[in-house]
Protein backbone atom coordinates (compact mmCIF):
# COMPACT_ATOMS: atom_id res chain seq x y z
CA UNK A 1 0.00 0.00 0.00
CA UNK A 2 1.11 3.46 -0.62
CA UNK A 3 2.08 5.69 2.32
CA UNK A 4 -0.02 8.22 3.44
CA UNK A 5 1.06 11.67 1.81
CA UNK A 6 1.74 13.97 4.53
CA UNK A 7 2.62 17.70 4.03
CA UNK A 8 4.23 19.32 6.66
CA UNK A 9 5.41 22.80 6.97
CA UNK A 10 8.77 24.51 9.18
CA UNK A 11 7.11 28.17 9.93
CA UNK A 12 9.79 30.68 11.52
CA UNK A 13 9.07 33.46 12.99
CA UNK A 14 11.30 36.66 12.39
CA UNK A 15 13.10 35.83 15.49
CA UNK A 16 14.30 32.79 13.77
CA UNK A 17 11.87 29.97 16.47
CA UNK A 18 9.51 27.50 14.92
CA UNK A 19 5.99 26.60 15.14
CA UNK A 20 5.36 23.50 16.39
CA UNK A 21 1.83 21.84 18.07
CA UNK A 22 0.86 19.06 20.17
CA UNK A 23 -1.27 16.39 19.41
CA UNK A 24 -4.83 16.43 20.88
CA UNK A 25 -5.87 13.92 23.51
CA UNK A 26 -8.47 12.50 21.25
CA UNK A 27 -5.57 11.72 18.48
CA UNK A 28 -3.19 8.78 18.20
CA UNK A 29 0.26 9.54 20.00
CA UNK A 30 -1.25 12.09 22.05
CA UNK A 31 1.01 14.26 23.82
CA UNK A 32 3.60 14.24 21.69
CA UNK A 33 4.47 17.13 19.76
CA UNK A 34 4.91 17.94 15.78
CA UNK A 35 5.33 20.37 12.61
CA UNK A 36 2.13 21.26 11.17
CA UNK A 37 0.59 20.01 8.07
CA UNK A 38 -2.25 17.34 7.14
CA UNK A 39 -2.92 14.77 4.29
CA UNK A 40 -2.52 15.15 0.83
CA UNK A 41 -6.33 14.90 -0.91
CA UNK A 42 -5.92 12.71 -3.96
CA UNK A 43 -4.11 14.51 -6.32
CA UNK A 44 -3.42 17.59 -4.96
CA UNK A 45 -0.28 19.05 -5.29
CA UNK A 46 1.53 19.43 -2.04
CA UNK A 47 2.09 23.01 -2.10
CA UNK A 48 -2.08 22.97 -2.03
CA UNK A 49 -2.01 21.00 1.13
CA UNK A 50 0.21 22.89 2.76
CA UNK A 51 -1.56 25.64 1.97
CA UNK A 52 -4.97 24.74 3.00
CA UNK A 53 -4.18 22.93 5.86
CA UNK A 54 -1.68 26.01 7.90
CA UNK A 55 -4.83 28.09 6.85
CA UNK A 56 -7.63 25.30 8.12
CA UNK A 57 -5.19 24.59 11.37
CA UNK A 58 -3.87 27.73 12.63
CA UNK A 59 -5.45 30.67 9.72
CA UNK A 60 -1.79 31.11 8.14
CA UNK A 61 -1.60 32.13 4.56
CA UNK A 62 1.40 30.65 2.89
CA UNK A 63 2.89 33.38 0.27
CA UNK A 64 5.77 31.27 -0.71
CA UNK A 65 7.93 27.82 0.18
CA UNK A 66 10.62 25.26 -0.42
CA UNK A 67 11.44 21.87 -0.06
CA UNK A 68 13.20 21.29 2.76
CA UNK A 69 13.00 17.27 3.27
CA UNK A 70 11.25 14.28 2.10
CA UNK A 71 10.79 11.09 3.92
CA UNK A 72 8.86 8.10 4.76
CA UNK A 73 8.36 6.11 8.50
CA UNK A 74 6.88 3.62 9.79
CA UNK A 75 4.74 3.08 13.02
CA UNK A 76 3.24 0.28 14.23
CA UNK A 77 -0.07 1.17 12.03
CA UNK A 78 0.58 3.71 9.49
CA UNK A 79 3.42 3.81 6.71
CA UNK A 80 3.54 7.97 6.52
CA UNK A 81 5.72 9.96 3.87
CA UNK A 82 6.35 13.16 5.09
CA UNK A 83 6.36 15.84 2.41
CA UNK A 84 8.38 18.55 4.12
CA UNK A 85 8.41 22.47 3.37
CA UNK A 86 10.42 25.42 4.54
CA UNK A 87 7.68 28.37 4.40
CA UNK A 88 9.75 31.53 3.87
CA UNK A 89 7.01 33.92 3.62
CA UNK A 90 3.41 34.03 5.19
CA UNK A 91 0.64 36.14 6.64
CA UNK A 92 -1.62 35.87 9.47
CA UNK A 93 -1.53 35.67 13.38
CA UNK A 94 -1.41 31.43 14.72
CA UNK A 95 -4.62 30.73 16.10
CA UNK A 96 -5.60 27.22 17.66
CA UNK A 97 -8.45 26.78 15.48
CA UNK A 98 -8.71 22.81 16.21
CA UNK A 99 -7.97 23.58 19.90
CA UNK A 100 -4.36 22.38 19.76
CA UNK A 101 -1.82 23.62 21.84
CA UNK A 102 1.45 25.17 19.65
CA UNK A 103 4.33 26.89 20.57
CA UNK A 104 7.24 29.34 19.10
CA UNK A 105 10.58 27.28 19.98
CA UNK A 106 14.08 28.29 19.07
CA UNK A 107 15.67 25.75 16.67
CA UNK A 108 18.09 25.00 19.20
CA UNK A 109 15.28 24.09 21.73
CA UNK A 110 13.22 21.64 19.37
CA UNK A 111 14.94 18.55 20.94
CA UNK A 112 13.49 18.93 24.36
CA UNK A 113 9.79 18.15 23.31
CA UNK A 114 8.88 14.63 22.73
CA UNK A 115 8.57 14.94 19.23
CA UNK A 116 6.90 12.41 17.53
CA UNK A 117 9.20 9.93 15.41
CA UNK A 118 8.89 10.83 12.04
CA UNK A 119 9.48 14.16 12.70
CA UNK A 120 12.89 13.94 14.14
CA UNK A 121 14.70 14.21 10.88
CA UNK A 122 12.86 17.09 10.39
CA UNK A 123 14.31 18.83 13.51
CA UNK A 124 17.79 17.70 12.50
CA UNK A 125 17.18 19.43 8.72
CA UNK A 126 15.71 23.07 10.66
CA UNK A 127 18.53 22.54 12.65
CA UNK A 128 21.27 22.42 9.97
CA UNK A 129 22.61 25.17 7.83
CA UNK A 130 21.72 26.03 3.98
CA UNK A 131 25.47 25.70 3.08
CA UNK A 132 28.53 23.63 4.52
CA UNK A 133 32.08 24.56 4.45
CA UNK A 134 34.91 21.85 3.79
CA UNK A 135 38.11 23.05 4.34
CA UNK A 136 41.00 23.09 1.70
CA UNK A 137 44.13 21.79 2.08
CA UNK A 138 45.98 23.97 5.16
CA UNK A 139 48.93 24.14 3.23
CA UNK A 140 51.88 26.26 5.67
CA UNK A 141 50.78 29.55 6.30
CA UNK A 142 48.27 28.39 9.00
CA UNK A 143 47.44 32.31 10.10
CA UNK A 144 46.45 32.88 6.31
CA UNK A 145 44.53 29.59 6.83
CA UNK A 146 42.73 31.03 9.98
CA UNK A 147 42.35 34.10 8.28
CA UNK A 148 40.64 33.21 5.30
CA UNK A 149 38.52 30.48 7.15
CA UNK A 150 37.26 34.12 9.79
CA UNK A 151 36.84 35.76 6.06
CA UNK A 152 34.45 32.41 5.00
CA UNK A 153 32.92 32.92 8.47
CA UNK A 154 31.93 36.45 8.10
CA UNK A 155 30.04 35.69 4.74
CA UNK A 156 27.95 33.36 6.61
CA UNK A 157 29.27 30.16 6.59
CA UNK A 158 28.08 28.35 9.83
CA UNK A 159 28.90 24.56 9.74
CA UNK A 160 32.91 23.70 9.30
CA UNK A 161 34.36 20.51 8.51
CA UNK A 162 38.31 20.53 8.58
CA UNK A 163 39.37 18.06 6.22
CA UNK A 164 43.56 17.99 5.92
CA UNK A 165 44.53 14.48 6.12
CA UNK A 166 47.94 15.51 5.22
CA UNK A 167 48.48 16.84 8.93
CA UNK A 168 49.97 14.46 11.71
CA UNK A 169 47.72 14.10 14.86
CA UNK A 170 49.64 17.07 16.80
CA UNK A 171 49.31 19.51 14.10
CA UNK A 172 46.14 18.95 13.55
CA UNK A 173 44.60 19.19 16.79
CA UNK A 174 46.82 22.45 16.79
CA UNK A 175 45.13 23.78 13.89
CA UNK A 176 41.87 22.48 15.00
CA UNK A 177 41.98 24.52 18.45
CA UNK A 178 42.83 28.21 16.20
CA UNK A 179 39.80 27.02 13.80
CA UNK A 180 37.10 26.11 16.82
CA UNK A 181 37.72 29.84 18.62
CA UNK A 182 37.31 31.88 15.36
CA UNK A 183 34.01 29.56 14.49
CA UNK A 184 32.75 30.72 18.22
CA UNK A 185 33.04 34.14 17.47
CA UNK A 186 30.86 33.82 14.17
CA UNK A 187 28.62 30.74 16.01
CA UNK A 188 29.56 28.62 13.68
CA UNK A 189 29.81 25.02 14.20
CA UNK A 190 33.17 22.70 13.62
CA UNK A 191 33.67 19.26 12.99
CA UNK A 192 36.76 17.19 13.11
CA UNK A 193 37.41 14.69 11.03
CA UNK A 194 39.79 12.31 12.60
CA UNK A 195 38.99 10.09 16.06
CA UNK A 196 36.28 10.81 18.42
CA UNK A 197 38.81 11.59 21.58
CA UNK A 198 39.89 14.53 19.75
CA UNK A 199 36.10 15.97 19.46
CA UNK A 200 35.57 15.66 23.26
CA UNK A 201 38.94 16.57 24.09
CA UNK A 202 38.55 20.11 22.06
CA UNK A 203 35.20 20.57 22.59
CA UNK A 204 34.61 20.83 19.09
CA UNK A 205 30.79 20.42 17.66
CA UNK A 206 31.33 16.98 15.95
CA UNK A 207 32.58 14.46 13.59
CA UNK A 208 32.97 13.84 9.97
CA UNK A 209 34.26 10.48 8.43
CA UNK A 210 34.53 9.40 5.47
CA UNK A 211 32.51 6.08 3.89
CA UNK A 212 35.00 3.82 3.98
CA UNK A 213 35.71 4.72 7.94
CA UNK A 214 31.94 4.75 8.65
CA UNK A 215 31.67 0.82 6.95
CA UNK A 216 34.01 -0.14 9.60
CA UNK A 217 31.62 0.87 12.82
CA UNK A 218 28.56 -0.92 14.41
CA UNK A 219 27.45 1.72 16.36
CA UNK A 220 26.92 5.80 16.43
CA UNK A 221 30.73 6.94 17.72
CA UNK A 222 29.42 10.14 19.55
CA UNK A 223 26.90 11.09 22.05
CA UNK A 224 24.04 13.00 21.41
CA UNK A 225 24.35 16.75 21.94
CA UNK A 226 27.20 16.10 18.87
CA UNK A 227 26.68 16.64 15.02
CA UNK A 228 28.02 13.29 13.46
CA UNK A 229 28.27 13.08 9.42
CA UNK A 230 29.19 10.83 6.58
CA UNK A 231 30.37 10.98 3.17
CA UNK A 232 28.98 8.80 1.17
CA UNK A 233 28.70 7.83 -2.86
CA UNK A 234 25.54 5.34 -3.35
CA UNK A 235 22.88 4.03 -1.59
CA UNK A 236 24.53 1.75 0.41
CA UNK A 237 26.96 4.19 2.27
CA UNK A 238 23.56 6.20 3.00
CA UNK A 239 22.07 2.88 4.69
CA UNK A 240 25.19 2.78 6.81
CA UNK A 241 25.08 6.56 7.92
CA UNK A 242 21.58 5.53 8.84
CA UNK A 243 22.27 2.22 10.47
CA UNK A 244 24.75 4.66 12.81
CA UNK A 245 22.24 7.48 13.71
CA UNK A 246 24.41 9.93 11.57
CA UNK A 247 22.63 13.40 12.04
CA UNK A 248 23.10 14.05 7.80
CA UNK A 249 25.13 13.16 5.22
CA UNK A 250 27.31 14.00 2.11
CA UNK A 251 26.40 12.71 -1.18
CA UNK A 252 28.40 12.99 -4.45
CA UNK A 253 30.50 14.28 -6.04
CA UNK A 254 27.72 15.91 -8.65
CA UNK A 255 30.34 17.24 -11.11
CA UNK A 256 33.91 16.70 -11.96
CA UNK A 257 36.25 18.55 -9.32
CA UNK A 258 39.66 19.02 -9.05
CA UNK A 259 40.06 17.42 -5.57
CA UNK A 260 38.35 14.35 -7.64
CA UNK A 261 40.21 14.12 -10.80
CA UNK A 262 39.03 11.44 -13.33
CA UNK A 263 35.70 11.43 -11.45
CA UNK A 264 32.66 12.09 -13.23
CA UNK A 265 29.87 13.62 -10.99
CA UNK A 266 26.63 11.50 -10.46
CA UNK A 267 24.22 14.49 -11.67
CA UNK A 268 21.13 15.47 -10.05
CA UNK A 269 18.69 12.46 -11.24
CA UNK A 270 20.83 10.40 -9.44
CA UNK A 271 20.92 12.15 -6.32
CA UNK A 272 17.86 12.50 -5.77
CA UNK A 273 16.97 8.28 -6.74
CA UNK A 274 19.95 7.64 -4.09
CA UNK A 275 18.59 9.86 -1.27
CA UNK A 276 14.50 8.75 -2.09
CA UNK A 277 12.71 9.12 1.11
CA UNK A 278 15.21 8.02 3.51
CA UNK A 279 15.02 9.90 7.14
CA UNK A 280 18.12 11.84 6.93
CA UNK A 281 18.97 15.46 5.55
CA UNK A 282 21.90 15.20 2.87
CA UNK A 283 24.31 18.10 1.30
CA UNK A 284 24.94 17.78 -1.87
CA UNK A 285 28.84 18.27 -3.19
CA UNK A 286 31.06 18.52 -5.80
CA UNK A 287 31.15 21.01 -8.14
CA UNK A 288 28.20 23.33 -6.58
CA UNK A 289 28.47 27.17 -5.64
CA UNK A 290 25.94 29.13 -3.32
CA UNK A 291 23.77 29.77 -6.74
CA UNK A 292 22.94 26.29 -7.00
CA UNK A 293 21.02 26.32 -3.72
CA UNK A 294 17.76 25.88 -5.50
CA UNK A 295 18.42 23.44 -7.81
CA UNK A 296 19.72 21.61 -4.34
CA UNK A 297 16.53 21.88 -3.31
CA UNK A 298 14.27 21.31 -5.87
CA UNK A 299 16.29 17.97 -5.50
CA UNK A 300 16.03 17.21 -2.13
CA UNK A 301 19.36 18.16 -0.93
CA UNK A 302 18.95 19.84 2.46
CA UNK A 303 21.68 22.58 0.78
CA UNK A 304 25.11 22.24 -0.72
CA UNK A 305 28.64 21.14 0.52
CA UNK A 306 31.53 22.55 -1.16
CA UNK A 307 35.41 23.56 -0.59
CA UNK A 308 36.23 26.28 -3.26
CA UNK A 309 32.48 27.42 -3.60
CA UNK A 310 32.02 28.43 0.09
CA UNK A 311 35.96 29.39 0.54
CA UNK A 312 36.69 32.73 0.63
CA UNK A 313 40.50 33.47 1.55
CA UNK A 314 41.26 36.88 2.85
CA UNK A 315 42.62 40.00 0.80
CA UNK A 316 46.18 41.03 1.64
Amino acid sequence: MKPLHIAVGVVSDAGGRILISERKPDCAYAGQWEFPGGKCEPGEPVTAALARELREELSLTVRAARPLIRLEHRYPDRHVLLDTWRVTAWEGVPEARENQRFAWVPATELDRYPMLAANRPIVRAVQLPETYLITPAPGRDRDAFVAALAHSLAAGVRLVRLRAPALAVDDYAALASRCLAACRQEGARLLLDRDPGLVERLGADGLHLDARTAARLRARPLAAGRLFAVSCHDGTELEQALALDADFAVLGPLAATPSHPGQAGIGWSAFVRLVGERPLPVYGIGGLQPQDLDTAWRHRAQGIAAIRGLWRPAMG
